[in-house]
Parts: C-alpha cells; sequence; structure tokens
C-alpha cells in the first residue's frame, strides 16, 4: 500500500511561493548537485521537464535507469506507477514525484482488491502485469511487461499456459492477436490511447498520403491495423531516426513529439487529435496526468525534498518479484 507521509499544507509550505525571478533551471541542477538527486522524465511530460532530466525514457528504460543509479535521491517526473516502480527497485533511496495526484488512467482502471478477486476465480493461471498498474497489483503478479518486451516475454512461456494479462485490453488483444494466445484480458485500457479514431487517421492520410502512420499498442484494434508501424514510445521513436520517410502521422501521447523533432529537426510529425477534437492535427491528445508536471513541482519537490513515494515493506517484497523477473527475462532476451 502507498501511504503519503503529508499535505503540503501539514509540512507548511503551501504559504511560500517560489521567489520572483528564480531560475529554475539553474536552481534545479544546483539542488541536484548539492543533494547528489538524478531526475528521470517520462516521454509524455513537458518539453522542459524532458530538457532538464538526466535521462528520458519509456518505461522499461526508467526502470533500468533506476535500478543502476547511484544517486541518493531519484526524483521521477512523470506519473504515479513510475514512482512506485523505481521505490521498489531501490527501496533505500528517497524517490519523489511532483505531484502525487499524477496518477494513470490504466493504473486506476485496475483496482488492487477486484483484480485479486480475479486472480482468484482463476488459480491455475500464471499472471502478467503491464507495467502500468500500482505496486498492489504488481504484489499480485508473476511477471510484469512493457509495451516493448510485452510480446516476446509472453511468447516465452510454453503455448499451452494458461495467462491472465491485465490491465490493458488494447495490449492484451494485440499480444494475443501476435503471439497465436488466447490470453485472459482484464477489462483496462489508458484513456488518451482509447480517444484515437479511424476517422481522423484517414482525414490526416488524404492530407498526408506518403506519411507512415505510427502507433502505440495501447490503441485500440482498428487503429492498429491502419497503422504502418506499432511499437512502445521508445520503438517508435527509433524507428522515427533511422527511417528515410519524412512524414510521421502518430497515435500516442503527443509529447513523444518532443524527442521526434530533436532527433530529426528535418522531419514532419504530426499528432492524431482524439474523436472529440474538431481540429485535425491538434495537440489534444495529451496526458492530463503527466501535464501535471511543471517545473515549478520540480523546483518545489527537490527544495523540500517531498512529495516523497512510501510504500510498506510486505508490498515491496512481493512487488519487485515480478518486476525483477521481467529484468531479468528481458536481458536474457536480449531485448
Amino acid at each position: 500500500m502507498t501511504m503519503i507521509k503529508a499535505t503540503w499544507k501539514e509540512k507548511g509550505y503551501v504559504d511560500e511561493p517560489i521567489p520572483s525571478g528564480t531560475d529554475l533551471v539553474q536552481e534545479i541542477r544546483r539542488m541536484c548537485k548539492e543533494k547528489n538527486a538524478v531526475i528521470l522524465s517520462h516521454y509524455y511530460t513537458d518539453k522542459p521537464l524532458q530538457d532538464i532530466a538526466d535521462f528520458v525514457g519509456d518505461s522499461l528504460a526508467l526502470a533500468r535507469k533506476a535500478e543502476k543509479t547511484n544517486a541518493d535521491i531519484i526524483v521521477m517526473v512523470g506519473v504515479h506507477f513510475m514512482g512506485e516502480t523505481n521505490k521498489i527497485l531501490c527501496p533505500d533511496k528517497k524517490v519523489l514525484i511532483p505531484d502525487l495526484n499524477a496518477s494513470c488512467s490504466l493504473a486506476e482502471s485496475c483496482p488492487a482488491d477486484k483484480f485479486a478477486a480475479f486472480k482468484s476465480q482463476h488459480p491455475d493461471y500464471k499472471v502478467i502485469s503491464y507495467v502500468n498498474t500500482t505496486a498492489a497489483v504488481k504484489a499480485l503478479t508473476d511477471i510484469t511487461v512493457t509495451s516493448a518486451n510485452a510480446c516476446e516475454i509472453v511468447d516465452s512461456f510454453p503455448k499451452d499456459e494458461k495467462i491472465i494479462f491485465g490491465p490493458d485490453r488494447n495490449l492484451g488483444a494485440y499480444i494475443n492477436a501476435k503471439t497465436g494466445r488466447n490470453m485472459l484480458l482484464w477489462d483496462g485500457a489508458c484513456q488518451v490511447h482509447e480517444r484515437f479514431s479511424v476517422e481522423r487517421i484517414v482525414e490526416l492520410k488524404k492530407q498526408y498520403p506518403s506519411a507512415k502512420v505510427l502507433a502505440h499498442p495501447e490503441c485500440k484494434g482498428p487503429i492498429l491495423q491502419m497503422a504502418d508501424v506499432i511499437g512502445s514510445t521508445a520503438a517508435l521513436l527509433k524507428y522515427t531516426i533511422s527511417s528515410t520517410e519524412k512524414t510521421f502521422i502518430i497515435a500516442t501521447e503527443s509529447g513523444i513529439l518532443f524527442e521526434m523533432q530533436k532527433n530529426s529537426p528535418d522531419k514532419t510529425f504530426i499528432p492524431v487529435p482524439p474523436e472529440s477534437s474538431e481540429t485535425v492535427g491538434c495537440h489534444c491528445n495529451e496526458c492530463a496526468y503527466m501535464r501535471m508536471n511543471t517545473m515549478e513541482k520540480l523546483y518545489n519537490c527537490l527544495k523540500y525534498e517531498w512529495p516523497e513515494i512510501m510504500i510498506d515493506k510486505q508490498t515491496i517484497d512481493a512487488a519487485v518479484r515480478p518486476i525483477n523477473e521481467m529484468l531479468g527475462l528481458s536481458a536474457k532476451l536480449g531485448l
């Protein structure tokens, strides 16, 4: 169970604004040096937060970086489950997150008590959970996966293995199709990736007929059927860097466009808007939780070394096993 130590008001910081004229970048870097802190930012955060990070990556890369860091403090600029994963892997380190309310719609779609009840109904099934889950759900899991290694890890098990996969039904369906499995899927989804529509991609393809469509496997099946390339955030980024193509239609959270554009300034990247948007090519396919992270919150987070991720030892001991299983098997498979 995750435990919040105190609220900002209880800590006495609520009425202490950042001094006017503060150079946030300079001060954040200074505090990192003084406190031996490392900043990890996810690809889906805003540009300034990616710029200031010591390391930017997807879930698998961030987990590996956290596991190997020599820093005393890890600041996870992302969403709550990522901070939990870092704490699980580094229980002796102080793990901070700029906003404890930065949750994840996918993780929220899989409450631990309901998942435990579901698991108990299928006692002879192996449980494979997407890393986008709470520590409590990881504690109920045999092995975790990311979108970068899910197909290969699932395919490493015997074909007749009975498997529960959660929480993302879209990723689970994609893995089933790719591996020929029939995993039992938990009915969860990411709000951002659920919002993309086939009609929007058709409209964009009319405007950019030579563009390649890139999609994250958390998208719905009809979107994936239209994609030229399906992959994790890191895999999509890698493809845009190595590809000779010049125009890409991107069906994933728009934060990744910053890294894509930075690595390929001569190429064009068009975000797919959600179904509700009236503007094709808008940047409204953003994760509201990721956008809760700001430079100001990062500054305060480092200054006061709070909010801190706290997880009880029992949960850590149970949750670290499936993560280590993933990291070990990923290394063995060369992923």
